[in-house]
């Protein structure tokens, strides 16, 4: 099914106007709930320090860290306030503590958006297809961090190599990975002054070790799905609880969010009922089940060998009536 075709056929122009409005209240909730709940688990890692408790503090506080991307993610698209200077600034600032710059961030993410899973042009795609080790290796942080920290520091150098960002967009890239590695040496400097290591303590430890948990999020979304240009074969949605989807900014919907990215996360479960009601299920995997079979497809085979116009990781038992299961 053509993309463009099956947006037209989803959605009347009202229900999606209706769906696009944006709401300070509901963003500053959010925003303000998940901020909230980052000071507590900090607190409770402060009182953990000397004991065993630490290693779980450090955990729920590593967590809730790695998931403020969901709302970098979103203030990307401008929908979590109504005002979009305001989902800037918030952007600007989560993305420098998830050292991830805004600006890299979001161009990367708009190609993910125009050309979803093509090899050459996908922004969130630009990579040699995955063997089991080298899944396992993003799997679990490893190559992600390698990634983030050489990439901005060569960006920082001023040499661009990603060919989703244009010639015009290189000096605004260039100067926001300046100004972050900039940042980061004084917070460092800052540090070895103070002869303080809270900087490591409750941030950048938490956040690294516990990258693999928000990784099964990352990873769900579009592997093991046609590479077509049809968001209802190529992208995924997730399986899971309500505290699973206040943590993840609602991205379990990703199908919806991939099909209309103007809407507002909390309008993601109304969009997604409006979808299915129009297009029946969308693709939808637990974090765990999708583990379990990607790990097993690649124990038999390269992801390069798989029909790349076919869906490959499917529910154990899982069919289709759009494409065939394996």
């Amino acid at each position: 099914m053509d993309a463009s075709f099956s947006r037209r056929k989803l959605l009347e122009p009202a229900e999606l106007r209706a769906l696009n409005q944006r709401s300070d209240l509901r963003g500053w909730l959010q925003m303000s709930s998940h901020l909230g709940a980052i000071a507590v688990a900090a607190w409770l890692h402060a009182q953990a320090m000397g004991s065993a408790w630490v290693l779980l503090s450090g955990a729920l506080l590593g967590v809730l860290i790695n998931f403020l991307y969901a709302a970098q993610h979103e203030l990307s698209h401008s929908t979590v306030f109504a005002t979009r200077k305001v989902n800037e600034i918030w952007g600007r600032i989560i993305g420098f503590l998830m050292i991830f710059p805004r600006d890299f961030d979001q161009i990367m993410h708009f190609a993910h958006h125009q050309w979803t899973q093509d090899w050459e042009r996908d922004g969130e795609l630009v990579r040699e297809p995955y063997t089991l080790t080298t899944y396992l290796l993003w799997l679990f942080g490893v190559t992600y961090w390698r990634n983030r920290i050489f990439g901005l520091i060569r960006r920082a150098r001023g040499i661009i190599v990603e060919p989703f960002i244009r010639p015009d967009e290189e000096a605004r890239v260039i100067r926001e990975s300046r100004l972050h590695v900039g940042l980061y040496a004084a917070i460092l400097l800052l540090s070895l002054a103070l002869g303080s290591w809270a900087w490591l303590t409750f941030w950048i430890l938490p956040m690294v070790l516990t990258k693999p948990v928000h990784q099964l999020q990352n990873t769900i979304e579009h592997l093991g799905l046609s590479h077509e240009s049809d968001i209802l074969n190529n992208t995924r949605s997730t399986r899971t609880n309500a505290l699973m989807r206040w943590l993840c900014w609602q991205m379990p919907y990703h199908t919806a969010h991939h099909t209309f990215p103007s809407v507002p996360f909390w309008k993601l479960k109304e969009l997604n009922e409006k979808i299915e009601d129009k297009a029946g299920e969308v693709w939808r995997m637990g974090w765990i089940e999708f583990q379990i079979e990607v790990i097993r497809k690649l124990r038999r085979k390269d992801e390069s060998q798989y029909p790349m116009n076919e869906v490959w990781v499917v529910p154990v038992g899982g069919r289709s009536l759009r494409v065939p299961a394996e």
